[in-house]
């Protein structure tokens, strides 16, 4: 070992996946590229990081609600583009041809194009952090998509996307929920 600038060692902690969140203020749609995505727990709890300096913050907080989406690896480039362009002056559904769908029980849209989808309820705002604390409501799932692999960000302008997958479940099953155990690979 040997020593590592400290202001870079998030990039070994960074690594996804990479979401996009959609939101709606009441009076129109946005979507942003969110990095920091943490899972909580097993139930249907996560937390995103972001603050003041991205337009759906406020959103975020009027309307306690949004969408997380997971996009593919083969969006990369849009993922990036969201990222780099604020929704105060930009429609980024029509700048980057994304196609939305009617959440069921929340105003932010789902977007077709994406891996996954969840609509969540803000459980609580962490400000002085920037921590939204999301409990998911409902999923939304595409089986067919042909690209499966969610995009992790290293923090360095860099991505990674997921390898073969190492099964540990037979090991693992004491510390396993049954939702989890029951799903087919």
């Amino acid at each position: 070992m040997q020593p590592f600038p400290l202001d870079r060692a998030f990039t070994f902690l960074e690594s996804g996946p990479v979401t996009l969140v959609t939101t709606h203020d009441g009076g129109r749609d946005n979507i942003m590229t969110i990095t920091w995505t943490m899972v909580l727990d097993f139930d249907s709890r996560f937390a995103i990081t972001t603050g003041p300096w991205n337009y759906s913050w406020k959103a975020i907080g009027k309307t306690r609600e949004c969408v997380i989406a997971i996009p593919s690896a083969d969006m990369l480039d849009t993922v990036v583009g969201i990222g780099l362009c604020s929704g105060k002056d930009t429609d980024k559904f029509e700048k980057f041809g994304l196609a939305r769908r009617k959440a069921d029980n929340v105003k932010a849209p789902l977007l077709t194009e994406c891996l996954a989808n969840i609509e969540c309820r803000v459980v609580d705002i962490i400000e002085p952090y920037g921590i939204v604390i999301l409990e998911g409501i409902v999923a939304h799932a595409d089986p067919h998509r042909a690209d499966r692999s969610p995009l992790h960000a290293i923090g360095d302008g860099t991505f990674v996307t997921d390898g073969p997958v190492l099964d540990r479940r037979t090991m693992m099953r004491p510390k396993l929920p049954p939702s989890v155990l029951t799903r087919k690979s």
